[in-house]
C-alpha cells in the first residue's frame, strides 16, 4: 500500500497589526463599553432609582445614621404616595436639602397631633381614627398640639423617632411637587440588607 503524505498547504501570508491599530481598536471597544453602560445608568439613575445615605437620627429605629438607601422614583408617576410609604423629599424651607420621612396625613385630610397620638379626619372617618403605629419604639412619644387642614397637594410627614425628628410638626406640609420618591431598599449595612416592607394600618 502507498503511503499518503499530508498535503502541505502554503502558507497564509502573516498580517501585521501596526501598535497605533491596536491601540485606536482598545479605545473604540472602551468607548463603546461606556457609552452603552452610561445609556443603561443614567435613566436608571435619574428616573428610576436614586441613592440616598441617611444622615442623623430623626427615622430610628427604622433607619439609622449611615444607612445606605434606595428610592423608587417611577411608582409616583402613577400613584400617590400613601399613608405610612417612608418617603425622601425636598425640605420645603431649603430645597437644595433632602429629608426622609414617613407620610401621616394624605391631602384634604386632617391631621391631629394632641395628647401623644395622632388623629386622621377624613370623609371615611369624619369622626377621626387614632393612628396604630407599629413602627414606634416603645419608648416614643409624639408630642405637639396642633390641628392642621391639609390641601389637595399636600402630606403631612413624621419623623419615626418623634423626639429627635424635625418634621410637619414644626416646618408645615409637604407638597406633592416636592417629594422625590419612596424608600424601598435598604443596600447598608449588610446585615439589614433588604426590602422595605409596606405598613398597614
Amino acid at each position: 500500500m502507498d503511503e499518503l503524505e499530508p498535503k502541505q498547504n502554503p502558507e497564509s501570508p502573516e498580517i501585521k497589526v501596526s501598535p497605533r491599530h491596536e491601540a485606536l481598536a482598545f479605545i473604540w471597544e472602551t468607548v463603546k463599553v461606556v457609552v452603552i453602560s452610561l445609556a443603561i445608568i443614567i435613566p436608571i439613575r435619574y428616573f428610576l432609582v436614586q441613592p440616598f445615605f441617611v444622615k442623623g437620627a430623626s427615622m430610628e429605629p427604622t433607619f439609622e445614621d449611615g444607612n445606605y438607601i434606595l428610592i423608587d422614583e417611577i411608582s409616583y408617576r402613577f400613584e400617590n404616595p400613601k399613608r405610612g410609604d417612608v418617603v425622601v423629599f425636598r425640605y420645603p424651607e431649603d430645597q437644595s436639602q433632602f429629608y426622609i420621612k414617613r407620610v401621616i396625613g394624605l391631602p384634604e385630610e386632617t391631621v391631629e397631633v394632641k395628647n401623644d397620638q395622632v388623629t386622621i379626619y377624613n370623609k371615611q372617618n369624619p369622626g377621626g381614627f387614632v393612628l396604630t403605629e407599629k413602627y414606634l419604639s416603645s419608648d416614643q412619644q409624639t408630642l405637639g398640639n396642633l390641628k392642621v387642614k391639609l390641601d389637595p397637594n399636600e402630606y403631612f410627614v413624621l419623623g419615626d423617632n418623634r423626639l429627635r425628628s424635625s418634621d410637619s410638626r414644626s416646618w408645615g406640609t409637604v407638597n406633592r411637587s416636592l417629594v422625590t420618591g419612596r424608600v424601598f431598599f435598604r443596600a447598608w449595612p449588610v446585615n439589614k440588607l433588604g426590602g422595605i416592607a409596606s405598613v398597614n394600618y
